[in-house]
């Protein structure tokens, strides 16, 4: 059962689906009767015979199932001398197509050859004959043919207007005649379709013929473009009226196609004008006809179906913006043009309250506001960002001097706006959005999808907008590093409030404080002091909110935001002691320092993994500012191993913080013996290797189970790769020698006590001292061979290797698996 309309809206678009329905019905009930009548000619002719498939034919109802199955309905014999009704109307047509094409051929070339007489007598019988022939055919159930003969009927009126004007009326204007002549073929065309009543063409070819007499009757009397706009709208409200008073689903879609058109020309013309006018005057007349295109637009949605009504509301609302905006814009610079049509679209909002205006219509009408707002929004967000980033500037010269206002930063990269018209936007479309969730949750909704999608755009224009009006307004240094650090604390505040806050307007509080703190820390760059007083308070503000956060996120990226400031502070540290960037490594290696005992206090994962990276990132910034001298470097990089020593004191840690800081340790040594200029590594290595190598030997014995790697990788790793350097600048063949004998013993000696360690680095550096010795001896042989040599033997080897592929497969599997067993 279809429940009962709830407001007079609901009921009339009831109302409105029934008649569709019923036009429908109407169709399917007439082209049943044809086809019953066309059965009982047939059968009156002598007899008729079930047709093939026994069905009705194609469009004929389906709601006769309470019919007797023992008698179908008739059907025309297919072999019957007056042919099938198809037959019949394929004949009639093409008749009426010939008929036409004649008629076209007689008005172009045959016209003036009759007299005055003649071409009334010719005029007349034709079209009367043209006009009637339907009517008769309509009587014998000729229904499809009545239309075909219909429509060359009312091309026949098309032709008898052209030829009148063309023998009678010559010096007649062509825009002007052709107005009339519109009009009167609509008129003629609309009294022809309500006299015959079951043609379906002639009405909606009144409707197209209806769109033309106001439009070329303006263009043929000189009107300006204004007038040939009013002349559009006033087409387009009679379009609307036709489509919602008559019924017909031919007539409705053509006079809503005819006002969809006349309607969007009008508007055009109309936000051509209005954006050409140069003063209030001459603006407001446009604006009035872009009022009168959304008053148009506001009737055709207020009784159309939902979705066409939502269309009309939203195009509603854009032209009123359009119309009443360009009026005020004129009145302030270009600059602030884009609040004007932004403030004229928050004043769409109150619909929403109107009751009386059906729910799809408001829809469209907020969804025209939200529209302006977002386009608004989109329009200043390139200078906006520009804005944001303009202090980066301030990297070229870092602590310059404290400037006199925030503007002076942002100049020097050409950031800032002219105007506070771009801060102004940002704050309005927030208030509005802010607006927005406020009454969405009002109204009892969840904070999630388009209310949490509100409240976050709210906090990310406010958090957009404060920064940008603090440079556009030139506020002071101070004040505006001031206002930045309490945006940033409030932004942290809302963040880390996940009860309170939603998800969505949370994460973006997040995000947007980043944000926030990288643009004043940026400008915190310009003066030494406040780059301390900046990064000091960053500092706290980012741990404050990871020890109060809850989410995995906020919590991991606020400790790696700790780790940076505090990683920032040491260097600015260095830089103001004037220790030069080696000296600073050292200091800056402090925070990792700290970071790592942090992390043997604390032990839990979720917080150690970010404090880690952190750490990680400040080791990496260490190493490159030590990396223009060795010394420094070495020393940098045996720290960075004492530090991962002390990481791997804890069990979790254990196995790759223990590798790293072997690393580390090895690196160190090396870099120290390159920087000191020692040419003979071995006299400082070999001691090292010998006691380090040792004590591994000592722990394997008291714990078997410990890897090679971690008893002799070190101590082989520290005389190894100093000698494989020093091996690649010495001339002498002693070294190459000395090395890859005992590069030999060291393989050896790991094949027969399987140990993967020595096996590995002994392999590999006996296959580099190899290289270096065949080296001269492979490039001489290079030369010699042609050049067609090397490709031909890079392809034998591919070709051997695809040959062999699956048994070198195997053996590289049995290969590592044999390296996986040893120790």
């Amino acid at each position: 059962m279809t429940p009962l309309p709830s407001s007079p809206a609901e009921e009339l678009a009831l109302l409105e689906r029934e008649l569709i329905w019923l036009d429908t019905r109407r169709v399917q009930l007439l082209r049943r009767r044809s086809w019953l009548k066309a059965a009982l000619r047939a059968q009156s002719a002598g007899g008729w015979q079930p047709p093939h498939g026994g069905q009705p034919p194609q469009g004929a109802p389906g709601g006769w199932a309470h019919a007797p199955a023992a008698h179908p309905a008739p059907a025309v014999p297919t072999g019957s001398a007056t042919g099938g009704p198809g037959a019949q109307h394929v004949l009639l047509i093409l008749g009426g197509l010939l008929l036409a094409v004649a008629a076209i051929a007689f008005t172009l070339f045959s016209w003036g050859e009759l007299g005055i007489a003649g071409r009334s007598v010719v005029l007349a019988g034709v079209t009367a004959g043209a006009l009637g022939a339907p009517v008769l055919l309509l009587r014998r159930g000729l229904g499809a043919t009545a239309e075909s003969v219909g429509a060359v009927a009312l091309l026949l009126t098309v032709l008898d207007a052209y030829a009148l004007h063309a023998a009678v009326l010559p010096e007649a204007d062509g825009a002007g005649y052709a107005a009339f002549a519109s009009g009167v073929l609509a008129a003629g065309w609309a009294a022809y379709g309500v006299g015959v009543g079951r043609l379906r063409l002639p009405l909606p070819a009144a409707v197209v013929a209806g769109q033309f007499p106001l439009v070329l009757g303006a263009w043929a009397a000189g009107g300006s473009a204004l007038v040939i706009g009013w002349a559009l709208l006033v087409t387009a409200a009679g379009s609307v009226v036709v489509a919602a008073r008559v019924p017909g689903l031919a007539v409705r879609a053509t006079a809503w196609s005819g006002a969809g058109v006349t309607w969007a020309g009008g508007l055009l013309i109309g936000l051509g004008e209005s954006v050409s006018a140069s003063g209030p005057l001459d603006a407001a007349a446009p604006g009035v006809l872009l009022l009168g295109a959304a008053a148009v637009a506001l009737a055709a949605a207020w009784r159309a179906p939902q979705e066409m009504a939502v269309t009309g509301g939203v195009v509603a609302g854009l032209a009123a913006v359009a119309g009443v905006g360009g009026v005020l814009r004129t009145e302030v610079p270009w600059s602030w043009a884009v609040v004007v049509y932004l403030v004229c679209g928050a004043a769409l909002a109150p619909v929403a309250r109107i009751a009386v205006v059906p729910r799809p219509v408001r829809g469209g009408v907020l969804g025209a506001a939200a529209g302006v707002t977002g386009v608004a929004v989109l329009a200043v967000l390139p200078s906006a960002a520009a804005t944001l980033l303009g202090p980066a500037a301030v990297l070229t010269g870092l602590w310059a001097g404290a400037p006199d206002g925030t503007r002076e930063l942002a100049a020097g990269a050409g950031a800032w706006p002219d105007a506070l018209s771009v801060p102004v936007v940002l704050l309005v479309a927030a208030v509005l959005l802010g607006a927005v969730y406020a009454s969405l949750v009002h109204e009892g909704r969840e904070p999630a999808g388009w209310t949490g999608a509100a409240g976050a755009g709210a906090v990310g224009l406010v958090s957009a907008a404060v920064p940008v009006l603090l440079v556009s307004a030139d506020v002071a240094y101070a004040a505006a590093l001031v206002v930045d650090l309490l945006l940033v604390a409030g932004l942290l505040a809302a963040a880390v409030a996940v009860r309170r806050v939603p998800a969505a307007a949370g994460a973006t509080a997040l995000w947007c404080a980043v944000a926030v703190a990288a643009h004043v820390g940026l400008l915190a760059l310009a003066a030494e002091p406040a780059t301390y007083a900046v990064f000091g308070l960053l500092l706290v503000l980012f741990a404050a909110s990871a020890a109060r956060s809850r989410e995995v996120v906020a919590r991991s990226l606020t400790l790696v935001l700790s780790v940076v400031c505090a990683l920032v502070v040491a260097s600015a540290a260095g830089a103001s002691l004037e220790l030069g960037a080696p000296r600073t490594a050292v200091l800056v290696l402090v925070v990792p320092a700290a970071v790592v005992v942090l992390g043997l206090w604390v032990r839990t994962p979720a917080v150690v993994v970010p404090l880690e990276a952190g750490a990680g990132f400040a080791a990496l910034v260490a190493l490159g500012l030590a990396v223009t001298d060795g010394a420094y470097l070495s020393l940098v990089l045996a720290l960075c191993g004492v530090l991962a020593a002390a990481t791997a004191v804890r069990p979790e840690r254990r196995p790759g913080a223990g590798y790293l800081a072997a690393g580390l340790f090895a690196t160190a040594t090396w870099v120290r013996l390159v920087s000191a200029g020692v040419t003979h590594p071995e006299a400082y290595t070999l001691p090292v290797s010998v006691i380090a190598c040792a004590v591994g030997l000592l722990r394997r014995r008291t714990d078997p189970e410990a890897s090679s790697w971690a008893a002799y990788g070190p101590g082989l790793g520290v005389t190894l790769g100093p000698s494989l350097l020093a091996l690649w600048s010495d001339p002498h063949w002693q070294r190459p020698l000395l090395l890859g004998a005992a590069a030999l013993a060291v393989t050896v000696t790991g094949a027969v006590r399987r140990l993967q360690a020595p096996l590995l680095l002994g392999g590999g550096t006996l296959a580099l001292v190899a290289l270096h010795e065949l080296a001269p001896h492979v490039a001489q042989v290079f030369d010699a061979l042609p050049r067609w040599s090397v490709p031909a033997l890079a392809g034998l080897l591919l070709l051997a290797l695809g040959a062999t592929y699956e048994q070198r497969l195997r053996d590289a599997r049995r290969l590592r698996e044999h390296l996986g067993r040893m120790r």
